[in-house]
């Protein structure tokens, strides 16, 4: 037990990887607004070029702030859940069904990450953009792979939360039993 209330410790490098990917989310999405901007000013303003490019950029951006803010979410507990039942469920089952659900998304996020690399070296090495034709389609596959990684890292973390929760005597139960 003593081995597994030491992990606690690396506490910091989750906190570092989900200021990194949230601030490569925050890049992106200024990108996305810039290009966007560009794109639609290039359209009614003569002297502005409209490039072509702009569409597909515009895309794969999105593609990778949509995965990157999923796994971001997990971090946060925020994801999608069924709560219609927890109040009917005792406190141990509800602990219980959420370690399921981590295990099960963290076995999402390796079939993510193996894959979606997969798919991303064999079937976007093939093909490029329509528009920037020197750039391969790898990038549009490769948020697939790069958000398992996230939600990997993030599921571990959640899967030890709840381990720990699991294990953890309530602070009332703990009231309760020493008067």
């Amino acid at each position: 037990m003593k081995f597994f209330l030491s992990l606690g410790k690396i506490r910091p490098v989750y906190d570092a990887v989900y200021k990194g990917v949230l601030f490569v989310c925050k890049i992106l999405l200024i990108a996305d607004i810039l290009i966007t901007c560009f794109a639609v000013l290039g359209r009614f303003v003569s002297f502005i070029p409209d490039p072509a490019w702009t569409e597909e950029v515009v895309l794969t951006l999105m593609a990778y702030m949509a995965v990157l803010s999923a796994a971001l979410a997990i971090r946060r507990d925020a994801h999608i859940r069924m709560t219609s039942f927890d109040r009917f469920l005792p406190k141990t089952v509800l602990k219980i069904l959420d370690l399921v659900a981590d295990v099960a998304v963290f076995a999402f996020g390796i079939i993510m990450l193996t894959v979606g690399l997969k798919y991303a070296i064999n079937i976007g090495s093939k093909g490029t953009y329509v528009s920037l034709t020197w750039l391969s389609r790898f990038w549009l596959y490769f948020p697939v792979p790069v958000a398992g990684f996230a939600m990997i890292v993030f599921e571990l973390e959640a899967i030890y939360n709840h381990i720990l929760k699991l294990f953890k005597k309530e602070d009332k139960e703990s009231c309760t039993t020493q008067q």
